[in-house]
């Protein structure tokens, strides 16, 4: 960030690329905080129909629902931060695109968890 500036293209893929490895290390919080500060400038530098962007933002979405401790409101987050990606994902790529199909099947995985959670939790109550 010192040598290219935080609003440098290869500042904000490796910014992305950090959190996808702190993904991987379980540093969810991490992750959505590094996340919360470089989608932004993403977003602004490079707009919100560009393939980093959108990759930025399934990222995000997977720091809230691959936690452990993920509770309903982070998969609910995850589910309407996926609902707005897919429908991006769409107008920008097309329906056929691989990237997607991928943000589209974490949008089912993600949602099937959270049914089943609610399922579980309205049944415990």
């Amino acid at each position: 960030m010192k040598l290219s500036g935080k609003e440098n293209y290869d500042t904000i893929r490796e910014s992305n690329n950090y959190a996808v490895a702190l993904l991987g290390l379980q540093h969810f919080e991490e992750a959505r905080s590094l996340l919360r500060k470089t989608m932004p400038v993403g977003r602004r530098v490079l707009g919100e129909g560009h393939r980093l962007t959108l990759k930025m933002r399934r990222t995000y979405a997977a720091a809230f629902y691959k936690a452990d401790g993920a509770t309903l409101d982070d998969f609910r987050e995850a589910v309407t931060t996926l609902e707005d990606l897919t429908r991006t994902a769409r107008r920008v790529l097309g329906s056929e695109h691989p990237l997607t199909n991928e943000i589209e099947e974490d949008l089912r995985d993600v949602q099937t968890a959270l049914r089943a959670r609610e399922t579980t939790s309205s049944g415990s109550a």
